[in-house]
């Protein structure tokens, strides 16, 4: 044929820009043996250039709608129906009339067809597109196939179209429309195969969407659809639903819906034979294509003709093994308060530091917990474990286990591995670490002095010896992060907390106590930070002509300025210090390739503007003392009753010596991963440094390329001067496209996501059911905050947020109430609101979609729900 019109037949896999996603998967389907596919041909993207690149008012209304965001509804309403107009009244391009008219002639002009979009951006293996164009079915003669060319090219610019665009990130000018013509089949029965189940994502359940009629009653919402579920060649579920209508052809071209019979409503559309058939043949191309599918099928006269195959673009990735067994993988993100990815070298180092088996899938890590749900004594430990990080990881995995066959029980102990946590706490006695006054700060202090030590010696290192240095020190923080009297210290923070309200729940009839008895710890690494960052306020708040620069900075290079005003230099002075010593933190710290605030101190900004507006002076100090009172008081008063309790004595004696464990070791268990990101930040200007001098050997473009490569990959560079920089840009891309998936708590080697659920009674109905962390309960208006530099609280507000980590802290001091996505009970949110007496719920699913922001909300901590007002 001519460069206008292809032949599904001719069309090459490298074609992508001439007849877009869905012309060439329909090329690629064509070539299929055994696969049926109605003839048709495109017209390919040339024709649609011809038709407007010379259009001066069309480039005009391109470059007005190239400027516009997603939330500039009305102006992309008003530019797009401009540019639909124009497209419609444009002359069609004599070279595709003519071509059009010869290839019709050859199919046969007097037969009907659909006329279909397929987009340059659409059916992509990133980005489906499904439906954003229009398709026009069962159109007869050449002049009505002519104008409905021109149809699919205008409804390029549909607002659907644009805004998805515009959310995806391309280029108006760049995305360009080929038109499909094919051959019509008029189906007694149509739909939609799924070769991954879409509800549970499982690679091995195929979903089958079956109907009378046209596909279009389908895909349009208008009926609903049997569903059929097929595993290794086995109907294994089946949903026969009431179909009450279908969408037929008129004779005289164009569609209509017809009433489908009362006795015939609920008839199975497809036959068991049918179903299993069609099921292999999802299998076929599913195999052809190498991933996943979502297919549109239909069935003529006993016989499958396939219209359309697309990747399924919502599925998460499986993380990746080399063995055919089960495997059930359990997500870090959610334990560490960070489901957002990781880049490669955030990553590499990760898994340096751990000694857990780790994987990677869609740049977020996920533990392998196979080997330990296998055994009946490891299993109840890990359960365990993860369920105080997060009861819905719990949950999902007792389903797995229910599951029988998925996971081999196995009786050696001894083949598991146990972490070396668990072996220091047999070889290190709890009674040893509870009679020594000075173990928290003998470990704080090492810590220290070994993080000075780094500092020290890692200036003198560069190049492959810096490699070397960084490898090395890497044992050293393993050794500090896994230091036997770490992990006991850690294990009774844990424990403590968790007899104390046990048992105060069973001899009081009171819930939750330990909450109140762990506000205000010593040695609290991370709830000291926001209480010195109250500190700094209090050094600005006396200087108006400052808070007033505050308010409307935006250069990073703020605190060289502050030197021009009144107190500048004191203020100054104020922040460097706090930076100085919590300058490496930031949001999403175990990605040691995040801005940190030493990076970016204007992120600080806002924080301090909240606490000189919401806070009196000293602050600080009173806020710790009134929540050590609370403490004091609330341990006064249990001990006093329980003595007036049977064996009361006794029962006092034990609770305070619980009580004690939770004042001397609870603050310590944020020191480790403050060390740990103390560590990361030194490695990082160590790395950036390198960095630069690739830059200037033209081996990177901007030093910040190297956080797309692992440690190993970077040493190699380093090492050789050498990058095929392809490789950077490929990262970035892929990078681009994790940040659009949500990661599963749960999912298995088969790629099906595990939800978990709680399962509590006495919930008020329309409650938004958590886990209740921290006690009490409070009324406030709701902030919905996605981005803690978009905090601007109120006092008595209630934040709400998809997960805080360490860096949020500071935003602990300003608010009532915490509402997450993610948690658990000794995740670090749950942990400060604890100890700031912050009534608390977490593990809120859409929390940040089911609450608005500005809305009266009571969260109720104890309970562990919350009531919208």
């Amino acid at each position: 044929m001519s460069a206008s019109v292809l032949d599904f037949q001719e069309i090459e896999k490298t074609q992508l820009m001439l007849v877009g996603g869905k012309g060439l998967n329909l090329g690629e389907l064509s070539k299929i043996q055994g696969i049926h596919v109605p003839e048709g041909f495109c017209i390919t993207t040339e024709g649609f250039q011809k038709a407007v690149s010379q259009n001066e008012t069309y480039r005009a209304l391109l470059d007005r709608l190239s400027r516009l965001k997603v939330e500039d509804r009305e102006q992309i309403a008003a530019i797009s129906k401009k540019i639909r107009q124009l497209i419609m009244e444009v002359e069609i391009p004599s070279e595709v009339v003519n071509t059009v008219t010869h290839t019709l002639s050859k199919f046969g002009e007097q037969h009907a067809y659909a006329v279909r979009s397929s987009a340059t951006a659409e059916d992509l293996p990133y980005a489906s597109f499904a439906g954003q164009q229009d398709t026009y079915l069962n159109i007869i003669g050449k002049e009505a196939i002519l104008r409905h060319i021109s149809k699919c090219w205008a409804s390029l610019f549909t607002d659907r179209a644009v805004i998805y665009r515009i959310q995806n990130g391309f280029n108006h000018n760049e995305v360009y429309i080929s038109i499909i013509i094919q051959r019509m089949v008029f189906p007694e029965a149509s739909g939609i195969v799924y070769t991954a189940d879409p509800i549970t994502s499982n690679r091995k359940v195929l979903s089958i969407d079956a109907s009378f009629g046209l596909g279009e009653a389908l895909v349009s919402g208008l009926v609903s659809a049997d569903c059929y579920k097929v595993q290794e060649e086995e109907i294994i579920d089946q949903m026969i639903a009431t179909k009450k209508v279908a969408i037929h052809p008129l004779k005289e071209g164009g569609t209509e819906k017809w009433q489908i019979d009362p006795e015939r409503q609920k008839t199975q559309t497809l036959t068991e034979q049918h179903i299993l058939q069609l099921a292999r043949i999802g299998r076929r191309i599913e195999a052809y294509f190498g991933c996943p599918q979502d297919i549109e099928w239909c069935l003529v006269n006993g016989t499958f003709y396939i219209l359309q195959s697309r990747p399924i673009t919502t599925l998460y990735p499986i993380p990746e093994v080399n063995d055919p067994n089960n495997h059930v993988y359990v997500s870090v993100g959610h334990q560490q308060m960070m489901t957002d990815p990781m880049k490669p070298l955030g990553l590499s180092f990760y898994l340096l530091t751990t000694p857990a088996p780790m994987r990677i899938a869609g740049g977020r890590l996920f533990v392998d917990t196979t080997d330990k749900l296998a055994s009946p004594d490891s299993r109840k430990t890990v359960i365990g474990n993860l369920g105080k990080s997060d009861p819905l990881i719990k949950d999902a995995l007792l389903t797995i286990v229910k599951r029988e066959g998925f996971i081999i029980s196995s009786s050696d102990e001894k083949e598991l591995n146990p972490s070396e946590s668990n072996k220091a706490i047999s070889s290190w006695g709890q009674e040893q670490i509870e009679h020594d006054p000075t173990i928290v700060s003998d470990l704080i202090k090492s810590s220290q002095i070994s993080i000075e030590e780094l500092k020290q010696n890692i200036r003198t290192k560069s190049g492959s010896d810096l490699v070397v240095f960084i490898r090395e020190d890497i044992q050293q923080l393993k050794k500090i992060l896994f230091d036997p009297k770490t992990s006991v210290v850690v294990m009774t923070a844990m424990n403590a907390p968790s007899w104390i309200n046990e048992n105060m729940k069973k001899w009081l009839g009171e819930k939750n106590v330990a909450d109140t008895i762990s506000q205000s710890v010593p040695n609290n690494i991370t709830s000291e930070m926001g209480l010195e960052l109250l500190d700094v306020a209090d050094v600005i708040r006396p200087y108006p002509e400052v808070i007033d620069f505050l308010h409307h900075v935006k250069d990073e290079n703020f605190l060289e300025e502050l030197l021009k005003f009144e107190g500048g230099q004191k203020i100054r002075e104020a922040i460097i210090t706090f930076l100085n010593k919590y300058g490496m933190r930031c949001v999403g710290e175990i990605d040691m390739t995040r801005n940190r605030w030493s990076e970016k101190p204007i992120t600080l900004v806002p924080l301090i503007l909240n606490n000189i507006k919401n806070f009196e002076p000293n602050a600080s100090s009173r806020l710790f003392e009134r929540g050590r009172q609370e403490a004091l008081k609330k341990e006064h008063e249990l001990l006093e009753r329980l003595k007036r309790l049977p064996d009361g004595e006794q029962k006092a004696k034990e609770t305070k010596r619980m009580i004690d464990l939770i004042r001397k070791f609870s603050g310590f268990r944020e020191y480790p991963k403050y060390s740990m990101i103390n560590r990361y930040f030194v490695y990082k200007q160590a790395l950036l440094k390198e960095a630069e001098q690739l830059v200037q050997a033209n081996v990177i473009h901007e030093k910040e390329d190297i956080y797309y490569l692992s440690f190993e990959e970077l040493s190699e560079v380093i090492r050789t001067n050498k990058l095929d920089y392809q490789v950077i840009n490929i990262r970035k891309e892929e990078y681009k496209l994790y940040k659009k998936l949500t990661p599963p708590r749960v999912i298995t080697s088969d790629g099906e996501i595990i939800v978990g659920e709680y399962k509590r009674e006495n919930i008020p109905t329309e409650a938004i059911a958590g886990l209740p962390v921290s006690s009490g309960v409070i009324e406030g208006r709701a902030r919905v905050i996605l981005n803690m530099e978009d905090a601007d609280l109120e006092d008595g507000d209630i934040l709400v947020t998809s997960f805080t980590d360490p860096s949020w802290t500071p935003l602990f001091v300003s608010i009532k109430g915490l509402v997450t996505e993610v948690g658990g009970l000794m995740t670090h949110g749950a942990v400060i609101a604890r100890e700031y007496g912050i009534p608390a719920v977490v593990g809120v699913e859409n929390a940040t979609k089911l609450i608005k922001d500005g809305q009266q909300i009571r969260v109720h901590g104890t309970e562990g729900y919350i009531q919208i007002l």
